[in-house]
């Protein structure tokens, strides 16, 4: 866990799962976001006993969510458009899944989706990260670049095209 000025990031635990939900659900496509995807309680919950999920807080709320799973939790999943990104870039053995990324609309810009994955490498060194980004997303695109994450691959789901990176 680090603080900066009033930026709190650290790892989630039971007690984060409703602030992560809540901005998942803020954030969604249909209420004018960019996620695609929703994941229920249960879960991320499975997530957090597998691999670290990262939170941002600022005056005890969480503004930012980075969620991550391992190839054995998402295997257990029906998820086509991330198999649809393996399919792409298959990553090494021990590689995981970063995303989603989220950061609330107030707190955009000021670098914490940048301090939520510098996080996450202090907590899974030397270990492979494998994320997609929907190729209009510009915002996503520009944050990921600044991270250093390497663009390996793209693919088309549902027909929207898609960029695949790794680090």
């Amino acid at each position: 866990m680090f603080k900066t000025e009033n930026i709190i990031i650290k790892i989630a635990n039971s007690i984060d799962l409703e602030g992560i939900v809540k901005l998942q659900s803020e954030n969604q496509k249909s209420q004018g976001g960019t996620l695609s995807g929703e994941l229920n309680i249960n879960q991320i919950e499975e997530m957090m006993k597998d691999m670290p999920q990262i939170v941002a807080y600022v005056n005890q709320e969480i503004v930012g969510f980075l969620l991550t799973t391992s190839q054995a939790v998402h295997k257990k999943r029906n998820v086509p458009i991330v198999d649809e990104m393996f399919k792409s870039y298959k990553g090494n053995i021990d590689s995981y899944i970063y995303g989603p990324v989220c950061v609330s609309k107030t707190q955009r810009g000021k670098g914490i989706a940048q301090l939520m994955f510098k996080e996450l490498l202090l907590q899974e060194p030397n270990r492979e990260g494998i994320l997609f980004i929907e190729n209009d997303n510009e915002a996503s695109l520009k944050a990921h670049e600044k991270m250093g994450i390497k663009k390996v691959g793209n693919f088309n789901f549902n027909t929207k095209d898609f960029n695949v990176f790794a680090y």
